[in-house]
């Protein structure tokens, strides 16, 4: 098992301590069971699309909630109907089990639209930065020295 040591960093760096607690939990997480799996994808600049295998999830029984930069993917299966009969399965290999998936986003990144398409769960996000954070263009413009009295503007 590794671990990462950070408290170099926090000796000689100032305000970098959240960055080190998420690649610290990204450490934590990438341990987890890799079920489901997903895919993340950039879709164009500043536009991303996180997909999950969700194959016989219903979109009710999935909720995504993004809450301080987190999103976080769940998928709870409702309970089998007691009418109907009893299956005998031989093999098994399709996993019924709930899960949790969590996904951390960078600041001014927002969930834009989710799919379900042939248990595919897709997720579209796109940074969108304030205008004030936004690079702008500043005029450069120029000041008249003053003249002195007595003088000509043609001297």
């Amino acid at each position: 098992m590794r671990t990462i040591d950070f408290t170099p960093l926090y000796r000689s760096a100032v305000g970098f301590d959240r960055l080190a607690r998420q690649l610290e939990s990204a450490a934590r997480t990438s341990e987890a069971a890799g079920w489901p799996p997903y895919n993340i994808e950039t879709t164009a600049e500043n536009q991303y699309r996180v997909e999950i295998a969700v194959a016989g999830f219903k979109p009710e029984e999935l909720n995504i909630e993004v809450k301080e930069n987190l999103l976080t993917v769940t998928g709870r299966k409702t309970a089998n109907d007691d009418a109907a009969p009893q299956k005998t399965y031989l093999h098994r290999g399709l996993a019924e089990r709930d899960f949790e998936r969590r996904f951390q986003l960078a600041d001014y990144v927002v969930v834009t639209d989710a799919t379900l398409d042939n248990g595919l769960l897709a997720i579209s996000l796109k940074r969108e930065l304030p205008e004030a954070l936004k690079p702008r263009r500043i005029e450069i413009g120029t000041t008249k020295t003053p003249l002195i009295e007595g003088e000509s503007a043609a001297a």
